[in-house]
């Protein structure tokens, strides 16, 4: 069964066919796509369906996500790795390639085309096929990166972690905070504190904690806290514009 099909003369796959091929729960594919919709309609706007199911107690009726390549290969980073997992992936980018191919030769008539135009294109084929197998092993370290931030058991990160966690010197990433906004030092005060934007959007958050002093008295501070949404942005921007800080 081809899961990858056509929607609007547009290549496309599905949350169901991602979940069945990952052998994942449908319900949490589908809460990975409302996680990270933000990133994910970067690459265009993803399309909700309602699709009827067969189960015991009759037909009912559930929400799917359609994808188009760039979207699903995102989503693909976001998943944590297994020989499964690894396996769909491969299948998921021949299977877009081979989609373009048949979309690409029902565009154009081969009885137009001379012999140097057919061999250019078989040529430009093999290249771009190349290119998306590669694909998939240029994105392992950055799914690598997410494995830790999915796995994490408190649900948000202190910076020294978060440094740990993407495999960068931590004076490095408080320099990135610092310079991106994420971060600011409260006036005559040591403790680190979240920009209000970064709270709103969710990719930080404020922990207040109590410690109790030798006179018995309590001093309570607040911690800046990074969540596993806002790490999971900061992956991709380290490995988007820095590679050599993450995984130096």
């Amino acid at each position: 069964m081809s899961i990858v099909t056509l929607s609007s003369n547009q290549p496309v796959t599905t949350t169901l066919a991602i979940a069945e091929g990952t052998n994942n729960d449908h319900a949490s594919v589908i809460k990975l796509v409302r996680t990270y919709l933000v990133d994910l309609e970067e690459f265009g706007r993803v399309g909700f369906q309602i699709a009827p199911f067969e189960t015991a107690g009759g037909v009912q009726q559930r929400e799917i996500a359609v994808l188009n390549e760039q979207q699903s290969t995102l989503l693909m980073t976001y998943m944590r790795n297994n020989e499964v997992v690894r396996e769909f992936k491969k299948r998921l980018v021949k299977e877009f390639w081979a989609m373009s191919q048949k979309i690409r030769q029902q565009s154009q008539n081969p009885a137009n085309l001379s012999r140097l135009q057919l061999l250019e294109m078989a040529i430009q084929a093999e290249q771009e096929r190349m290119l998306l197998e590669n694909k998939v092993d240029e994105l392992s370290p950055k799914a690598d990166a997410l494995d830790r931030i999915a796995t994490h058991s408190n649900g948000s990160f202190c910076v020294r972690d978060a440094a740990k966690t993407l495999q960068i010197q931590e004076k490095k990433f408080k320099q990135l905070l610092f310079a991106e906004k994420w971060l600011y030092r409260r006036p005559m005060g040591a403790e680190l504190l979240a920009y209000s934007d970064k709270l709103q959007s969710g990719l930080m958050e404020h922990k207040i904690t109590k410690v109790d002093k030798d006179d018995g008295s309590e001093r309570i501070f607040t911690q800046a806290r990074i969540t596993a949404k806002g790490l999971a942005k900061l992956s991709k921007m380290l490995t988007a514009n820095r590679p050599d800080q993450l995984f130096a």
